[in-house]
C-alpha cells in the first residue's frame, strides 16, 4: 500500500516545486536574448526529446509501463527506432513509472554469458548497471526508486537504483555467444525469467485502487523540431526533480516559456522572438551534429570516444556532449561497459565508399581488441542513415563470436565490400551497402589497458577499386 505519509510528502514536495517555478518571469521581448536562451535550451533538451520519442513510440507500438518487452531475435534492418543499434545482444526493455512507488526487478543466475541491465533516466544519464561486469552472474533482486520515495528497503533486495525522475528506462542486453540458432534459444529462455513488479506487490500488499497514471502527450517529430519542442520539454521537466545545480539554468529558460509543466502557447511570444527561437533550433542542431566528428581522439581514421555517456556526476554540465552522444547513438554504454571506436575515414583520410572501393582491416595478433573474458568484441556495419544494411548473408556484424579464419600467426583479416570476396573468404566478410558506409566497433567489458591509453583498431585500407 502507498502510505499516507508518502502521499503527504509527495504533496508537500509538489507544492515546494510549484512555488519555485509557478511564478513565470516576464517573457523576453528581445529576439537576441530569446535566440541565445533557446539555443542553450534546445541543446539541453535534445537528448530528453529523443528519449521521449523512443518512449512514446515503443509504448505505443508494443509496450506497457512496468512490464518487460523482449525482442526474440537480434536487431536487423527492419529495426529503425534507434540509431546504430547493436547486433550482438538480444534486447529486453522495460519503461518504469515510479511516480507512486518503486519497481522491483529479478534477474536469474546467468553464468558464462555477457549481460547488462542499463538504467537510463529522463536526461539520458546512465544511472547504474546490474550485470556480468558490476554484480556478477547473479541471481540478483533490485529496486528502482523515484525522487519522492521514502521508505525502508525490504529484505531480499540486493541493490537500490535511485532516479531524479518519475520514469526510468531499463535496457537489457543479453549476449548471444554463437551464431548457431541453439544459443539464441538459450537467451530467449533467460529472458522469460526476467521479472518486474511494484514494491507493494513484492511485499505482498498489492494496491487495489486504480494506480496513478500520467497522460503522455503524443509525439510529433515536426513539432519537436520546431518551437513546439518547448511544450514537450515542459512536460518532461514536470516529471523530474530539478537538480539544484540546474535550477538557475531552468529559471533562465523560463524567459521563453520553459518550466516544469508550464502551459506553452507560441502566440504568447512576439513574432520576432518566435523567429529567433526557430533560428536558434537550426543552429543548435547544426552544432550538435558538428560535435560528433570532434568527440574523442581521431587516429588512423577512427574516432575513439573518451567518455560520452555516463551518470550525472560524469556528465554534469556537458550538455552539448550529451546531446551529440544521443544523436550518435542513443543509450550508449559507459566506457567501462562498452568501448565504441567509430570509423570516420579510411587509412588515407577518405570517406568510406563501397561503390568505389573494396576494403580490408588487417589485425596482427597483438592488435586484436583487448577484451575481458566476461565480454566480447564486434564490428558492425551501417549505412549513411546509421541503420543496418540488407545483405545476402543476413550478417550485420562480425567479431570474436563469429566463425572466423585466423592466420597461422594469430592475425585476422576482415573484408569490407558490397560483393562477396569469394567463398574461401566469406567467413571474414562484413557486407557493405553499395555506397558510403559507417563502422562501429564494440568492445564489451574492455580490459583496463584498452582504455588507458585508448585502444585504436588498425586502419581500414583500400583493397582495390570496384570493377565497373
Amino acid at each position: 500500500m502507498v502510505s499516507k505519509r508518502l502521499v503527504i510528502t509527495c504533496f508537500l514536495l509538489l507544492v515546494l516545486i510549484s512555488s519555485l517555478f509557478s511564478v513565470q518571469p516576464e517573457l523576453t521581448l528581445d529576439p537576441a536574448e530569446a535566440k541565445s536562451i533557446a539555443k542553450e535550451a534546445y541543446v539541453f533538451a535534445y537528448p530528453m526529446l529523443e528519449h521521449y520519442r523512443t518512449m512514446f513510440l515503443q509504448l505505443l507500438s508494443w509496450g506497457e509501463l512496468n512490464e518487460f518487452t523482449h525482442y526474440k531475435q537480434l536487431y536487423g534492418p527492419k529495426n529503425t527506432m534507434i540509431v546504430r543499434p547493436n547486433n550482438d545482444t538480444v534486447y529486453s526493455m522495460v519503461w518504469m513509472d515510479i511516480t507512486v512507488e518503486p519497481i522491483v526487478i529479478f534477474i536469474p543466475a546467468i553464468p558464462d554469458r555477457y549481460f547488462a541491465f542499463q538504467f537510463i533516466d529522463m536526461y539520458t544519464h546512465n544511472l547504474d548497471y546490474i550485470g556480468a561486469r558490476t554484480t556478477g552472474p547473479g541471481p540478483t533482486t533490485f529496486m528502482v526508486a523515484g525522487p519522492n520515495w521514502e521508505g525502508e528497503v525490504p529484505s531480499g533486495i540486493d541493490k537500490v537504483v535511485h532516479s531524479e525522475g518519475n520514469f526510468v528506462y531499463c535496457v537489457v542486453r543479453t549476449g548471444v555467444n554463437s551464431e548457431l540458432e541453439g544459443d539464441l534459444q538459450k537467451v530467449l529462455e533467460i529472458q522469460q525469467q526476467y521479472k518486474s513488479q511494484t514494491l507493494s506487490d513484492y511485499c505482498g500488499n498489492p494496491v487495489m485502487e486504480e494506480r496513478h497514471t500520467v497522460d503522455l502527450p503524443p509525439f510529433d517529430q515536426a513539432v519537436a523540431d520546431s518551437i513546439g519542442f518547448i511544450g514537450y520539454f515542459n512536460f518532461l521537466l514536470g516529471q523530474l526533480e530539478i537538480h539544484p545545480s540546474e535550477e538557475a539554468l531552468i529559471q533562465n529558460f523560463s524567459k521563453i516559456g520553459i518550466g516544469p509543466d508550464y502551459p506553452f502557447d507560441p502566440s504568447s511570444l512576439s513574432e520576432p522572438v518566435r523567429e529567433a527561437i526557430e533560428a536558434a533550433i537550426v543552429e543548435a542542431r547544426d552544432e550538435i551534429y558538428a560535435v560528433e566528428t570532434k568527440i574523442g581522439i581521431v587516429k588512423d581514421g577512427w574516432s575513439l570516444p573518451e567518455r560520452i555517456f555516463g551518470n550525472r556526476e560524469r556528465m554534469q554540465g556537458l550538455y552539448l556532449m550529451r546531446a551529440a552522444a544521443a544523436h550518435l547513438g542513443l543509450y550508449g554504454n559507459d566506457l567501462e561497459e562498452t568501448f565504441y571506436p567509430n570509423c570516420l575515414f579510411d587509412g588515407d583520410g577518405e570517406t568510406l565508399d563501397a561503390s568505389k572501393y573494396n576494403y580490408v582491416i588487417n589485425f596482427s595478433k597483438d592488435q586484436l581488441p583487448p577484451v575481458d573474458p566476461r565480454g566480447f568484441w564486434s564490428l558492425t556495419m551501417y549505412n549513411e542513415g546509421q541503420q543496418f544494411v540488407e545483405n545476402p548473408l543476413n550478417r550485420y556484424s562480425i567479431g570474436d563470436r563469429s566463425i572466423l579464419k585466423y592466420g597461422e600467426d594469430g592475425s585476422l583479416v576482415l573484408y569490407l565490400q558490397h560483393e562477396s570476396p569469394g567463398a574461401s573468404k566469406e567467413s571474414n566478410w562484413l557486407p557493405t551497402p553499395d555506397g558510403e558506409f559507417k563502422l562501429t566497433m564494440r568492445i564489451y567489458i574492455p580490459l583496463p589497458e584498452g582504455l588507458d591509453p585508448l585502444y585504436c583498431p588498425p586502419p581500414v585500407q583500400k583493397a582495390g577499386a570496384v570493377s565497373e
